[in-house]
């Protein structure tokens, strides 16, 4: 089991009702460990590599509605 961190800055978020909509939505995804989201905007995700890979997280996050302005 490889465990992995990923970062994602975003446009438009940074409230708990974004982290809620963030952490519902990435938890869906097989593997994902641990979201959180902080005031500045910047998504942390903890997650097992051998369940899901960082593209499929992006893409999540884009399917929220979210748009990245960059990433680790």
């Amino acid at each position: 089991m490889a465990r992995l961190s990923t970062y994602f800055s975003l446009e438009n978020a940074g409230d708990k009702h974004d982290e809620k909509l963030l952490k519902q939505g990435l938890d869906m995804l097989p593997g994902v460990t641990s979201v959180s989201l902080s005031d500045r905007g910047c998504v942390a995700v903890d997650y097992d590599s051998t369940g899901v890979r960082q593209e499929q997280i992006r893409q999540k996050v884009q399917e929220l509605g979210y748009q990245l302005k960059c990433e680790d």
